[in-house]
């Protein structure tokens, strides 16, 4: 199927399926789980990332091409340690795109939302392609793109709870709010929440945990590739109207 790239600032991307790097079992079968997803986009938290030993894999597919990092800010609880960890991250070759997340409940691991929109802007304003995450409230997307977002990191349920998305609605008010690219990435337990947020008009979709902790993860990377193809195809080719039996309003064949 022909389909326009996904564009994020000045980079274009033709997989719409972003995986994680951490919660596998071994480091081989992430890589070889990455392989199968046909990535491009690989979220890399640098907080847990050593960047020494088990780190030198992932920044040696970054260097060679084969991935563009975005590296989370996940675990960080204030504004000021988000930015820090976002130029640490530049600093150690992985790039200029970050995903801005701080902490705001440790339970839930739900955003701090006004922490995260002043990293947004001070990050934006240094030259990074800023993805922050909006929970699912499209004023706070809004917020975050007048702030200088470069695309918006939308969680419908808790980061790796497998949930799903829980509220479409609020997905779409999202989707109708803003002009960047909104990408899903927290709540996916399986394949068909991945083609859902897709079919909803989700621009792509972030999976690390229901990859990672799935029994097989590389059969699951696999599964999640087909499904967010399956649901942009959808999407693109338009669903028929809901009604309640096919002659709901005509006569009768």
């Amino acid at each position: 199927m022909w389909d326009e790239p996904l564009l994020i600032a000045t980079r274009s991307f033709r997989s719409r399926l972003v995986v994680g790097s951490e919660r596998y079992p071994s480091a081989e079968i992430m890589q070889r789980s990455h392989d199968v997803s046909g990535a491009e986009l690989l979220a890399v938290a640098v907080r847990g990332l050593d960047l020494a030993s088990s780190g030198s894999a992932l920044l040696t597919s970054i260097e060679q091409g084969r991935f563009t990092a975005i590296a989370t800010t996940t675990g960080c609880r204030t504004a000021d340690e988000a930015i820090r960890t976002a130029y640490l991250s530049r600093e150690s070759g992985l790039g200029d795109f970050v995903k801005i997340d701080v902490l705001g409940d440790t339970r839930t691991e739900m955003p701090d939302l006004t922490a995260i929109l002043e990293a947004t802007r001070t990050l934006s304003r240094d030259g990074f392609v800023v993805l922050p995450v909006a929970g699912d409230d499209p004023v706070a997307a809004r917020r975050l793109e007048e702030a200088g977002a470069s695309g918006i990191m939308l969680q419908p349920a808790p980061v790796g709870s497998g949930l799903g998305i829980r509220n479409p609605y609020a997905v779409r008010l999202v989707l109708d709010t803003v002009t960047v690219p909104v990408i899903v990435a927290g709540g996916i337990g399986t394949a068909s929440d991945a083609a859902l947020a897709m079919e909803l008009g989700c621009h792509a979709v972030l999976v690390g945990t229901a990859i990672a902790e799935a029994r097989d993860p590389e059969v699951m990377a696999e599964a999640m590739r087909h499904a967010v193809e399956a649901g942009r195809a959808s999407y693109k080719a338009g669903r028929i109207a809901r009604r309640l039996h096919r002659n709901a309003f005509g006569s009768p064949d």
